[in-house]
């Protein structure tokens, strides 16, 4: 199903994408922090967001948006600084599980069915 590209969705998908990199960035210290909570936290955090984009824009694009925005606040903490250092440090296995877990969220977010949408077996057959 494909809908218009209206100034409204794009917008929506905008936004997504900075909640997005705001998301991710505040998800990734918290993983950092506190490991088996911080992780959890963060990925229920990705997983409202995710789930919030798809509804709201009612299409996969509102997942993708925001899933960008949470991919583009990796690659900037992920960039070493000047000094020689990274700001966040992928110590362990927890920043794995983060990303590896928010690509599964975003994935299963973006591929779910809506509750108006038929199952593929109602589809009417082609003349």
């Amino acid at each position: 199903m494909s809908t218009a590209l209206n100034p409204a969705r794009i917008a929506g998908c905008l936004g997504l994408l900075v909640l997005g990199a705001v998301t991710g960035a505040a998800g990734w210290l918290v993983v950092d922090l506190w490991f088996p909570g911080g992780l959890l936290l963060g990925l229920l955090a990705l997983f409202g967001l995710f789930l919030g984009g798809r509804l709201a824009l009612g299409t996969g694009p509102g997942v993708g948006g925001a899933a960008a925005g949470w991919f583009l606040a990796y690659v900037v903490l992920s960039i070493p600084r000047p000094e020689g250092d990274f700001l966040l440090g992928s110590s362990g296995i927890g920043m794995y599980a983060y990303l590896l877990g928010g690509t599964v969220l975003a994935v299963m977010c973006a591929t779910m069915r809506g509750p108006l949408q038929r199952p593929v077996s109602d589809a009417r057959t082609a003349k």
